[in-house]
């Protein structure tokens, strides 16, 4: 296949793009620079811009790219930077696709967990509606912006992908120089669920919705077996041989990041359902085996 990759320099979209071209794909990097090569394309989210002929041929689209999360405190120009980067880059990419005379076949859509409700230890699924707040509308209109794609008659798909386990980056990997200390420890009263994936997992659960035709609309990409803040905690002492006895309280968290803390002790336990339901399998299915994957990933 050809396939346009937004957000390849990310942990998850530098992943996907080795595996693509591992198994022979050819893959188009959609870049906000000057291209370095044939393999790359200038977009512009903040202008609306694809470079013409850039997605011309493309069997599939997987856009990733969106400003970080958890990269900044939630000021009110980070927000703004947070919802513009993910609406405004999804509507760009999915008009992009349906204005082509040939489209590809199939749009990969980055989402995310977050646009369901804190909701304690009750189970999730892709039919839980959305819940309130700043993350779960952002999420919300952010999957509704794929709109012209669908519209078009090209498959869409939107992945809702929990915490990634990976030492390269993201939650996990700002957390191991700490636990490998020995300063680590729960987060709040650890009770809320973190619904998370191991890296290779996630990448390989793409390329299974890249490869089936039949497949469209929410994914959830999380481990089938949700844990607790206090288990990967403990499943992250057991792996790194270091006691995990330093608590960060909930007021100290509150303090130190702002709003952005309640989705930190956010409660999510999310179960990729419609993923498993479509035949995928899971290789790191809990978390002490997300954990050790996460410690060797490339």
């Amino acid at each position: 296949m050809r396939v346009a990759v937004t957000g390849s320099s990310g942990v998850i979209g530098g992943a996907l793009v080795r595996s693509l071209e591992a198994d022979g794909h050819r893959v188009v990097r959609l870049v906000r620079r000057a291209p370095r090569g044939e393999d790359e394309a200038r977009w512009d989210p903040s202008r609306q811009y694809v470079a013409p002929g850039a997605l011309e041929g493309c069997d599939a689209v997987v856009h990733l790219a969106g400003a970080g999360i958890g990269d900044h405190r939630w000021t009110a120009a980070y927000k703004k930077e947070i919802r513009d980067s993910r609406v405004h880059g999804t509507g760009t990419i999915a008009e992009a696709v349906a204005s082509l005379a040939e489209p590809p076949r199939v749009l990969v859509s980055a989402g995310a967990i977050g646009i369901y409700p804190d909701a304690g230890d009750a189970v999730i699924d892709e039919d839980t509606p959305p819940g309130r707040g700043f993350l779960s509308e952002v999420c919300r209109d952010w999957e509704e912006a794929t709109g012209a794609a669908t519209e078009a008659g090209v498959r869409t798909v939107v992945i809702r992908t929990g915490l990634v386990m990976s030492r390269q980056g993201g939650a996990l990997g700002s957390l191991l120089p700490l636990f490998r200390a020995g300063l680590g420890g729960r987060i709040g009263d650890g009770a809320q669920y973190w619904s998370f994936i191991a890296l290779s997992d996630h990448v390989a659960a793409v390329r299974h919705l890249l490869d089936s035709p039949g497949l469209s609309g929410p994914f959830n990409l999380t481990a089938p077996r949700p844990a607790t803040n206090r288990e990967v905690t403990e499943a992250l002492g057991r792996v790194l041989k270091r006691p995990t006895l330093l608590p960060a309280p909930a007021p100290a968290l509150r303090l130190a990041l702002g709003e952005m803390a309640g989705e930190v002790l956010a409660s999510r336990r999310v179960l990729p359902r419609r993923l498993e339901a479509s035949g995928f399998s899971f290789a790191y299915p809990d978390a002490e085996s997300a954990v050790r994957a996460a410690l060797t990933d490339s």
